[in-house]
């Protein structure tokens, strides 16, 4: 059996998966934060550098999202609407080699 080819040389985009519980689980995350910055701000000086290297670990997690976006067929005007930034910004800024 020969398969013949569609004339389509481009590889098939993945699907995109429907959102699940992601509000939640955000609203989780932003509650951890607060009550880290709560401990922290009862004189645990030492803390505030781990905290603040949370940022930078969050910046790394965006990227990482966005580029799996990118993958599931997001455009980058898709992206940076929902970002509230022009598709030209969200391409330079995540738009580069990162891995």
């Amino acid at each position: 059996m020969t398969i013949q080819p569609s004339g389509n040389s481009r590889p098939p985009r993945p699907r995109r998966r429907d959102v699940v519980e992601n509000d939640e689980y955000a609203a989780f995350i932003r509650r951890i934060i607060r009550a880290y910055a709560r401990r922290v701000a009862t004189g645990d000086v030492e803390a505030l550098t781990d905290m603040v290297g949370l940022s930078a670990e969050l910046d790394d997690a965006i990227g990482d999202a966005v580029i799996g976006l990118r993958a599931h067929g997001y455009s980058w005007a898709e992206i940076g609407d929902r970002l509230g930034i022009s598709r030209q910004a969200a391409q330079q800024r995540w738009g580069g080699d990162r891995r």
